[in-house]
Parts: C-alpha cells; sequence; structure tokens
C-alpha cells in the first residue's frame, strides 16, 4: 500500500515539475535574452529620435513617455517583440529638406498618415491587401528595406555623423571611445555570442546517445546564446558616455517636461500631408503592416498577428500621442528582425524597453538628450547592421527561379530609387506580366507559332529536296 500511496503521489507531482520547463520550450525564451532583445533595435530608433530633437526641437521626454506606453501595450497586445520605430519618411523629411518642418507639420504629417491607417484596418481593406498581395514583391520590400539598413550601419561604424546635418562626416579613427576598434571588437563580440541568429531555435536538449564532444559543443553554445550580448553592447555604450564627458552629468534636470495639446493649424496640415505624408503613407502599409505582418508569421507561426490589428495598433498610437508632441511612430519589420536577432521571444522585450524608456522620460526629462548625443555612433551601428541582415534574410524562402527575379527586381529599384512604393510598384507590375505569360491565350498564341514555324522548317526541306 505504501509503494502504491508513493506511486501515485508521484504521478500526481510529476506534471506540476515539469510544466516549467515545457513553457520554456514553447517560448524559447529567458529574462536575459529578453532584456537583449529589448534594445536590439535601439539602432534606428537612437538616430532619428535624436536628429529630431536636434534639428526640429521635438520635444524628448515627451516622446519617451508615450512610445514607452506605446511598447508596454504593444507587449500586451501581440505578446511578440513588436516594435514602435519612427515613421522614417516624414522623419527623413523633416531633417533633410529644406525648409525643415516644424513640430506641428511633423505632427500632423503623423496623424494623416495614422488616419489613412487607422481607416484601412477598420474596414478590413488591409486584410484584403495582406492576403493578395504577392509575397515575392513583400519578400522584394523586405530585402531592400534589410539592406538599408546595413548599408546605412556600414556608414555609422565607418564614418562620423553628423545626425543635423544628416550626412557623413569625415572618417572614423582607429582609436578612441567610439573608433573602429571599439566598434569592431563589438561586432566580434555578437557574432561569437550569437552566431547566425539561431542558436535558440535550433538548440536540442542534450541525449544519452550523444557524444561527449557533442554535448560539450551544446553546453558551449547554450551558454553563449544564454549572454544577453546586444544589452551588455548597450551598456557599454553607456559608460563610455561617461567616460567621453562626465560633464554631462551637471546638465541632467530630474522630472518631465510639461505635457499639452500642440496647435496645429491649416498650413501646418496642408504643408504636413503633401511633403511628408504622402510618401509615408505607402511605406507605412508595406513596412510598418504587410511585411511586419509577414515576418511575424515567419518567426512566430503560432502567434501570427493579423494585418487588421497591426494597422489599427498604428493609427491609435499616432491619434492618441501626436496631439500631444510626440513622435510619430509605426510598427517595422526592421525592428521586428532586430529584437528577435538579439533574443526577443514574447512581448515581454518590448515591456521591459518601455519601463526603461518610461523611467528615463520622467526621471530626466529632455536633459537625457546631452546622453543620446554623446553616444558612441559605431556601437549603434553594429546593432542595426544585425537588424538589417536578419529583415534581409527573410527573403530567403523563394522557391523558384520566377520569385526570386521578381522579389530581386523589386529590391533593385526601392534601392536605387530610394522609394519602396516604387519598388512595390515595379514588383506588382512584373509579378502580373509574368503571370499573363503563363495565361492560356498566350500558350496558344506561342503554339500556333511552332507550329507555324515547324511547318515553315518542313516546306523548305521539300523544296530542297
Amino acid at each position: 500500500m505504501e509503494e502504491q500511496t508513493q506511486s501515485q503521489s508521484s504521478s500526481a507531482t510529476t506534471p506540476l515539475l515539469r510544466r516549467r520547463p515545457r513553457w520554456r520550450l514553447l517560448h524559447k525564451t529567458t529574462v536575459s535574452n529578453e532584456l537583449s532583445g529589448a534594445v536590439g533595435d535601439l539602432g534606428t530608433y537612437i538616430p532619428i529620435l535624436l536628429a529630431l530633437v536636434i534639428v526640429n526641437n521635438l520635444d524628448l521626454s515627451t516622446t519617451l513617455i508615450f512610445t514607452a506606453l506605446y511598447n508596454i501595450a504593444t507587449g500586451l497586445l501581440f505578446n511578440i517583440p513588436m516594435p514602435v520605430q519612427p515613421m522614417k519618411s516624414i522623419a527623413a523629411v523633416a531633417i533633410s529638406e529644406s525648409p525643415n518642418l516644424t513640430v506641428p507639420q511633423i505632427l500632423a504629417a503623423g496623424i494623416s498618415t495614422a488616419s489613412v491607417l487607422l481607416l484601412l484596418g477598420a474596414t478590413g481593406l488591409m486584410s484584403v491587401l495582406y492576403k493578395i498581395l504577392p509575397l515575392p514583391v513583400v519578400r522584394g520590400v523586405q530585402l531592400s528595406q534589410g539592406l538599408a539598413f546595413a548599408f546605412s550601419a556600414i556608414k555609422y561604424i565607418r564614418f562620423e555623423q553628423d545626425f543635423a546635418a544628416g550626412k557623413s562626416a569625415g572618417a572614423r579613427p582607429w582609436l578612441g571611445l567610439d573608433g573602429l576598434v571599439v566598434a569592431l571588437s563589438a561586432l566580434l563580440f555578437l557574432i561569437l555570442t550569437t552566431g547566425s541568429g539561431d542558436q535558440n531555435d535550433d538548440a536540442e536538449p542534450e541525449t544519452e546517445t550523444e557524444t561527449p564532444a557533442g554535448q560539450s559543443q551544446s553546453r558551449t553554445r547554450k551558454l553563449l546564446s544564454s549572454i544577453p550580448s546586444a544589452l551588455i553592447i548597450f551598456l557599454l555604450g553607456l559608460t563610455l558616455c561617461f567616460i567621453r564627458d562626465p560633464s554631462f552629468i551637471s546638465y541632467l534636470k530630474l522630472g518631465p517636461s510639461r505635457i499639452h495639446l500642440v496647435r496645429i493649424t491649416w498650413d501646418d496640415w496642408k504643408i504636413g500631408f503633401l511633403r511628408a505624408a504622402i510618401p509615408q503613407i505607402p511605406l507605412s502599409i508595406l513596412n510598418s503592416v504587410i511585411a511586419v505582418c509577414k515576418l511575424s508569421a515567419d518567426l512566430f507561426p503560432d502567434r501570427e498577428v493579423s494585418a487588421r490589428k497591426v494597422s489599427v495598433s498604428v493609427g491609435l498610437m499616432n491619434l492618441v500621442g501626436c496631439w500631444f508632441g510626440a513622435m510619430p511612430v509605426c510598427h517595422g519589420a526592421g525592428g521586428l528582425a532586430g529584437q528577435y536577432r538579439f533574443g526577443g521571444r514574447t512581448g515581454a522585450s518590448v515591456i521591459f524597453l518601455g519601463v526603461g524608456k518610461l523611467a528615463i522620460g520622467l526621471v530626466f526629462g529632455n536633459s537625457f538628450v546631452r546622453i543620446l548625443s554623446s553616444f558612441p555612433i559605431g556601437l549603434l551601428g553594429v546593432l542595426l547592421l544585425f537588424s538589417g541582415i536578419e529583415l534581409a534574410m527573410a527573403s530567403r524562402d523563394m522557391g523558384s527561379k520566377e520569385e526570386s527575379f521578381v522579389m530581386l527586381v523589386c529590391a533593385a529599384v526601392s534601392l536605387t530609387g530610394s522609394s519602396a512604393a516604387l519598388g512595390f510598384g515595379c514588383g506588382i507590375v512584373l509579378f502580373l506580366l509574368l503571370k499573363l505569360r503563363q495565361c492560356e491565350g498566350w500558350r496558344w498564341a506561342g503554339s500556333r507559332s511552332g507550329e507555324k514555324d515547324l511547318e515553315g522548317d518542313q516546306d523548305g526541306r521539300c523544296a530542297t529536296a
């Protein structure tokens, strides 16, 4: 009886003991990996935010607070590392074109873009677009965006940057706290710890049949993958900020700036829509919704997000925050790829990031811009490089030469024309032409032409004979 009782108690308690490992296998994540993934998209977030604050006088404190709330909300809503990134076309126009856009004009562009996305999402039209758009065209947009990030990252590493002017300066020196040696050391560290980015997914539990050498290699890979590499690089950057300019501590002031409604005039609406919203809307549809949903289906097939929900999310974020002076934001495939690349597997990574942003925005406010301006740009370039490559690698699933052809043409046009919308349009036209070529009418015409050629050859041979 005692043996039966013990066996029953052990069978009753064993499933409870196994629940936690099963959860770990399901999500394949740890707290350290989620913390590392949290900073995976800062390579794009910090440079654009810093440029808007310096050039256009955007309120840093308000942006940090609202984007922090967005991060927390999206982490809870989607349960994947859904990023919150600047609207890049609006930022590019605001920073680089003359005259520079004012803050109300930037906000008007963000609200206009958000209204379109909210309308498409609420009516279900975004879901229709997601279903009918050809995958090779979407992969071409992802490939071009990933390579664009990688090209920018190489510039960040090789050259000193003037974000206020929107261009590269002289060559980066080898030595120094923001020199090439520091950036290349960080690059080697990330390669050694994260590899090609798939070790967390491919890691298998050790088995009794595995050789000792194989078990040792498996333990080494697990140890390296448990290191929060991107977080270490970010903390190294903050440390170097203090070493480069210890006086910035005296400039830090406690407390956020006052949040208030921003007055937007009719001229602001007109200029913001015509100059910034029009180029941003197609990019947001493609990269912030369609590409994000496709990438989430690749990375998280058990937690695929809907195009409708993502589109509504982008719309609501900006329709709330932009009225108070927060930077126009969206979700981005590059940010999702970056956070996944460095360990983010659940919504916890963006929740951690949101908590950090909220603390900085509430405690230091606008005075934190002094730290951001001292952050080593070479390290940001290293993080951005891995994010871009991860996004570009999503295009490796093209199964035929025809699909690869459409994807590469779309990517090439997007890169050389500096417009995802232009590349998308060319990709759609090319895809339709290739499908038209396969239609029955074209096949019948081709077969008739072949028959006539064959008859002509036969007549010619007979005449010769």
